[in-house]
């Protein structure tokens, strides 16, 4: 079943909630370092969103995709941009990398009807 952009921010914070709702320190600060590493420093946001994306489809983590697509879309860019990621990611990964990557491309234009 294709679960819609809604579907996916709703299910993931219900998540983030109950893992954050059981206090565990080590948790709370993977959390925090996570959200840091994505501001800007020295590297764009942009640029960050990028390489998180890239990772995320070597690694196949289809909800970390989804994710950082998210924040791309959020930084601007464009399916010329979007799609030179995906070129490097399966570069990086290898062909294991492609259904994600077709996962991903749906995901994309469902952020774009949004």
């Amino acid at each position: 079943m294709k679960q819609t952009v809604k579907e996916f921010n709703i299910s993931r914070e219900r998540g983030n909630e109950v893992i954050l709702s059981k206090n565990n320190k080590v948790i709370k600060r993977l959390f925090n370092l996570d959200t840091n590493a994505y501001m800007e420093g020295a590297l764009p946001v942009k640029t960050k969103e990028m390489l998180g994306l890239v990772a995320s489809m070597v690694l196949r983590c289809d909800d970390c995709i989804k994710y950082h697509l998210e924040q791309c879309r959020s930084q601007g860019l464009t399916d010329d941009e979007v799609y030179e990621v995906f070129a490097i990611a399966n570069i990086v990964g290898g062909t294991i990398v492609i259904p994600h990557t077709r996962r991903a491309a749906e995901f994309w234009e469902a952020l774009k009807d949004d």
